[in-house]
């Protein structure tokens, strides 16, 4: 908002289609969630060293989770720490029409 007020949704996991979604959640980059969620890296390249993956592919990776709000980045000095933010997300498929549901369960 361009008067500097917060929105009320502010904050919360932002999916703008059940197709982003899918595309998004390969079985790399689930298990590169679980890692986050269950390793808890201090740092992008602790989480570089863990799964071995370039940087420069990860931090795309990670922009687009923290873009669809599976994470959250914080800084810390100079360090880019992860962490999860999303338990589950459910997804309501109408067969008959464009107006599929998600929301975090």
């Amino acid at each position: 908002m361009a008067n500097g007020s917060r929105r009320p949704d502010a904050g919360k996991p932002s999916f703008n289609s059940v197709e982003a979604v899918v595309r998004l959640l390969t079985p790399d980059n689930r298990r590169l969630l679980a890692l986050i969620r269950d390793r808890k890296p201090q740092s992008v390249a602790e989480l570089v060293t863990m799964t071995g993956r370039a940087q420069p592919n990860l931090t795309r990776t990670l922009a687009k989770c923290e873009a669809a709000g599976f994470i959250t980045m914080k800084t810390v000095g100079r360090r880019r720490t992860p962490s999860a933010a999303v338990r589950k997300i459910v997804v309501e498929i109408d067969p008959y029409s464009d107006r599929d549901r998600l929301r975090v369960a």
